[in-house]
């Protein structure tokens, strides 16, 4: 985890959740190679998840696919995802998931480089920008409260070569009808993945 993947998310936590008295936070990808987001978490009431596809340090739960969270439906009140779509082959699968587990008026923090040598753990497929996040948000009925990209390489010599796109997203209010409507178009959309299996 590079220091200014650290850095934006300290800051998202300060802006957008300083005041919240009791969260459910789930983090996705948040083996600890070098650093975790864990710590900006460590408050009373919030309840920090840290799920990722191997059993490791800061890993509580071991994801069978990368496609589906085993998680209720709306029952997270923040998702966290840093430095892990670039790795994901189908990454639009994975944010379809992780709206269907957000709460209504939940958030979604989500950074991807923008730039940045290929590391390929176990694939390096995809690099971010504003207009992508703009698209992610419209895909998953999502309201983008905020989107920056890291155009000037950072001063910290483990992040000068990385540019993160960060993004904070919001789920709306939904009628109960519209819950079952997505809830039952997203079932579908997983329906037709490769090597689907009931």
């Amino acid at each position: 985890m590079h220091t200014s993947s650290l850095e934006h998310v300290e800051r998202l936590v300060g802006t957008y959740l300083s005041a919240q008295a009791a969260l459910n936070i789930v983090d996705i990808g948040s083996y600890d190679v070098n650093g975790s987001y864990r710590p900006f978490f460590d408050r009373p009431g919030w309840r920090y998840c840290g799920v990722d596809l191997v059993a490791g340090p800061n890993v509580d739960v071991v994801l069978q696919s990368p496609y589906r969270l085993p998680m209720r439906s709306h029952s997270a009140d923040l998702i966290v995802s840093g430095q892990v779509f670039e790795h994901v082959e189908f990454f639009w699968l994975t944010w379809l998931e992780m709206v269907r587990v957000l709460k209504p008026g939940g958030l979604i923090f989500l950074l991807a480089p923008s730039r940045g040598p290929e590391h390929r753990y176990p694939q390096d497929c995809w690099r971010f920008y504003p207009d992508g996040y703009r698209a992610l948000a419209a895909y998953g009925s999502l309201e983008l409260l905020d989107v920056s990209t890291d155009w000037q390489p950072h001063e910290a010599q483990d992040s000068a070569a990385w540019g993160d796109t960060v993004g904070v997203f919001r789920q709306p209010a939904l009628s109960q009808l519209q819950r079952w409507r997505r809830i039952l178009m997203q079932r579908l959309r997983y329906r037709l993945l490769p090597g689907y299996r009931r």
